[in-house]
Parts: C-alpha cells; structure tokens; sequence
C-alpha cells in the first residue's frame, strides 16, 4: 500500500495540474471573448465610417449643385471638412477634366504624360502611343508604330484590341506594350469620363501638367503655388501658358474623394465620378464608386472647414 504521506503528495500535484489547466482554459476564453468583442466592436466602426463617407458623397452634390453663394463649395480641389458626431470627414471634388481623357486627349498629350511622368523614353512612347489609338479606334488598320490583332497573337496573348473607346483606364495596362512600371506612374492621371480633348489646369495635378508641351518642373510648381494662392484667396486661378491649345474648362462631371475617420484610427475612404442628369427621375448618374486607399494629395493646399453634418 502507497503510504498515507505519498497519496497526499500525489493528490497535491494533481491539484496543481488541475489548477493550471483550468487556467488556461479560463485565460483563453477570455483572450476569445476579447477578440471577438474588439473584431465587432471593429466592425460596427467600419460600417458607421463607411456610411458617414458615403453620405458625405452625397452631401457634396448638394453643395456642388447648390446656386453660386459665397459659401458655395466648388470643384476646384479644396478640401472641406467638418463632423458627424464622432466622426471626422474631409471631402475634396474636383471636375474630371482635371484629368487626361484616354479615349479623347490629342496624341501630344498623352505622349507627353508617357514620357515626363511614366518614364517612357521618346521611342517607346511613341510605340505605345500608336498602340492606343490603334486599340481605341474602330478599324483593322495598324499605325506604324502601333499594334493590331495579329500583333497580339503574335505576342502570344489571348486577346485582342477592342477597336472601340477604353471603357475602363485599368485597359490601358492590356496595350501591347504598355509595362506595369509605366502604367501605374499615369494610371492616376487618366480618364474615361471626361469626354474633354483638354485638360482644366485650375484642377489639374502636377503629373498631369507636366504633360503639356514645354511644361518643365519648374514652371509648374510655380503655377501650382500661384493657383493655391489664389483660391485661398477666393481670386481667379491664374493662366497656365504650357496649357495653350490643350487647355479645357470644367465639365459637369465631379470626381469626389470623401475620408472618414474615428478618433481611434478606424477610417473608410470613397471615391465617387458622378454626373448630374436633366432626367427628374434620376437627378444623378454614378460612373464609378470605389473604395479609395486611405492617403492621397490633394490638387490645392486650400481647406475649407464646414460646420454641418452629413
């Protein structure tokens, strides 16, 4: 038989083990229940900043589409900001022509975005310029320095142009030609909405001017500093003379950036191009609604703080 002393001693070890398992047990119930209240918790944050942002979307159409008052929010790149409660909202709109349209630019344009902002030397962009226009427009006729369908299924790929107008700018990245590299310098530069053969340079960003003809960085840093002065100052944006015969006024389509963000960090970011429609049924027409990454420059230094609520 085990003596009396030794049973204790066992009993005490299985105790202790027992107590140690329990333990563990406890801690990772509660490690679990913590999780699972911070990942709701996390999720009813996300939903209340997303829907704060879409709602600031919609808020900015009003103020674009109300009458010309001295507090009226334009499309000129300014940021206005105000508050929703607990939640922080700052909305930037711009018209589109601050863009380059793919499918409507002059060739010189968009040539100068391939070379002073993609990085594309003079040859290469001109390939990939003839390439465009060759899957944008609607015949069989191949440019010279451009690409057709056998070209593409020379090059072993499985598709061909469109032979119509780019729908989407993420087509641009299947010209032939077109290298990842430079397709993600000028993707944010492009359009397919704007319908504009020029650009509207009180809107436009750096990239997008330094695709003029004889715009140099210089030049334009010095014309972005003179445009912020001057909507700061609620005066007219100044003339950008590289712009001469590409230059465009603002058109009635907004792209609009709208940030959402909680005191604890949690923020959403959307991105609308919206356009006002003449139909009363259907006062407005969304061309793209998109989740934005959470930093962007905007095109001016200017902000506006706005008190209201979305």
């Amino acid at each position: 038989m085990t003596p009396p002393r030794r049973q204790r001693g066992i009993a005490l070890i299985l105790v202790l083990w027992l107590t140690v398992l329990l333990t563990a047990i406890g801690a990772s119930f509660a490690f679990g229940m913590r999780h699972e209240a911070l990942s709701a918790r996390n999720a009813v944050e996300v939903a209340q900043v997303r829907a704060a942002a879409d709602g600031a979307i919609e808020r900015t159409v009003f103020e674009l589409t109300r009458p010309r008052l001295p507090d009226a929010w334009l499309a000129d790149g300014s940021t206005h900001k105000y508050a929703d409660g607990t939640i922080s909202l700052a909305v930037v709109a711009t018209d589109e022509s601050a863009k380059i349209d793919i499918n409507t630019a002059p060739d010189a344009l968009i040539t100068g975005l391939l070379v002073n902002v993609g990085g594309a030397d003079a040859d290469t962009a001109s390939h990939m310029m003839d390439a465009i226009a060759d899957w944008r427009d609607a015949d069989d006729l191949k440019r010279p320095n451009g690409a057709e369908a056998p070209d593409y299924q020379a090059a072993g790929l499985k598709y061909t142009p469109a032979n119509a107008p780019f729908e989407t700018i993420g087509e641009v990245a299947r010209v032939l030609g077109m290298t990842p590299a430079v397709f993600s310098r000028i993707a944010g530069s492009l359009t397919v909405y704007s319908r504009s053969s020029g650009v509207n340079p009180a809107t436009a960003s750096r990239d997008v001017l330094l695709a003029m003809p004889n715009a140099t960085p210089e030049v334009v840093d010095t014309f972005i500093a003179a445009r912020n002065d001057a909507l700061a100052a609620k005066l007219p944006v100044p003339p950008f003379p590289p712009a001469s015969g590409m230059s465009a006024g603002a058109v009635s389509t907004w792209r609009i950036r709208a940030t959402a963000s909680l005191a604890d960090g949690v923020t959403f970011v959307r991105e609308a191009v919206v356009r006002p429609s003449s139909d009363t049924r259907r006062a407005l027409i969304v061309l793209a609604w998109l989740q934005g990454a959470t930093s962007q420059p905007t095109a001016t230094a200017t902000t506006t703080e706005s008190n209201g609520r979305s």
